[in-house]
């Protein structure tokens, strides 16, 4: 499936490519509509056309040379359920060699081609999907269903890398702004460690899923319509302070306008949901000296929290309703109308299914 401007769609077909050293092939099982396809297929990324979809879990197809393994050491044949991070860690480039494979210089150098370009298969709405050597994968465990784990790979453990930068740990409280996917997986993780967790955001239904998920207070914006009355809510519930830290994932400039003063002085504010170029807001820079707020922007994650996310999800799948964040299934064909719907909110976490 392929979007040749934003807004369209159209199928291409390729020949399925030979693994090359180091190269796997995949079957996809599934892919999820991530927030990142809603950009792109709204126009509002630096992708203009290309192919879409990241998201996902697939059956290994096909080995190349040397590849008897995941990155976790688990023995790898075909058949075996993985998920791979969606970008390129090289461990050569400048910013890998600094430690930071989450920023590597490379890691959309697949991503980004067009399908004529071989080997075509660079994204996940399709039949197959190329992993590169530099793409981490891991095998899925046995408990975990295939809709589920297609998530892993990018919500999850983004969500998961961003929380660990925030330094969050018992007794500590934190907000969250927005309840989509995002939201719903970072209110899962604080809680997990011990944390008090605020979700604001202005759909009763995601409201609702995120105290499924454990949160111990929410804030509807019908009800506290301005972020004064937001900000003044956040601070009765944190003992007039403000939180410890603050999450954004919910991908509109204003928040991160606001998420800086719901924290507490001292507090860090992690955002992660704005990722389109060229929206501004004003912000002002004095609050954020005299308060000593810490920004902690978060772009991609270290590929060994796929592993985490993946047994984080194991661990807890008899305890959280996870199949709840994913309510509705597409097939292939469908991909256009999986899109719009997720674009006008009428479903949590869309899934293309492949089977």
């Amino acid at each position: 499936m392929v979007m040749t401007e934003p807004g369209a769609l159209e199928y291409q077909e390729y020949d399925v490519p030979a693994p090359g050293p180091g190269d796997v092939i995949v079957k996809v099982l599934c892919s999820n509509v991530c927030g990142s396809e809603l950009h792109i297929w709204s126009g509002e990324h630096p992708k203009k056309s290309g192919g879409l979809g990241h998201e996902t879990v697939g059956l290994v197809h096909q080995l190349g040379e040397g590849v008897v393994t995941d990155n976790a050491g688990q023995e790898l044949k075909v058949g075996d359920r993985i998920a791979a991070t969606y970008f390129i860690a090289c461990q050569h480039c400048p910013t890998c060699q600094s430690g930071r494979l989450n920023l590597c210089e490379n890691a959309y150098s697949f991503w980004a081609k067009q399908p004529e370009e071989y080997p075509h298969f660079h994204t996940t709405f399709s039949t197959h999907y190329f992993i590169h050597p530099g793409q981490f994968f891991y095998k899925v465990p046995d408990n975990v269903p295939d809709t589920l784990a297609a998530g892993a790979n990018c919500a999850l453990s983004q969500v998961y890398y961003g929380i660990d930068q925030a330094a969050v740990s018992l007794g500590h409280k934190v907000v969250v702004q927005g309840a989509g996917g995002l939201g719903i997986y970072a209110t899962a993780i604080l809680k997990s460690k011990g944390v008090d967790v605020i979700v604001i955001d202005a759909d009763p239904s995601r409201l609702a899923l995120a105290a499924e998920f454990g949160a111990d207070h929410v804030i509807n914006m019908n009800d506290y319509k301005t972020k004064q009355e937001r900000v003044a809510a956040v601070r009765e519930l944190t003992n007039g302070q403000g939180a410890d830290a603050c999450i954004e994932v919910a991908g509109v400039p204003a928040a991160f306008a606001e998420g800086l003063e719901l924290v507490r002085s001292g507090g860090k504010f992690v955002t992660m949901g704005n990722v389109t170029p060229g929206k501004t807001i004003d912000i002002d820079p004095g609050f954020i000296t005299r308060q000593q707020v810490m920004i902690i922007p978060v772009m991609r994650y270290s590929p060994e929290y796929l592993h985490k996310a993946l047994s984080f999800l194991s661990k807890n799948i008899d305890r959280l309703p996870f199949n709840k964040m994913l309510d509705a299934e597409y097939s292939l064909e469908n991909v256009k109308e999986a899109l719009t719907d997720s674009m006008e909110r009428k479903v949590t976490r869309a899934t293309i299914l492949l089977k």
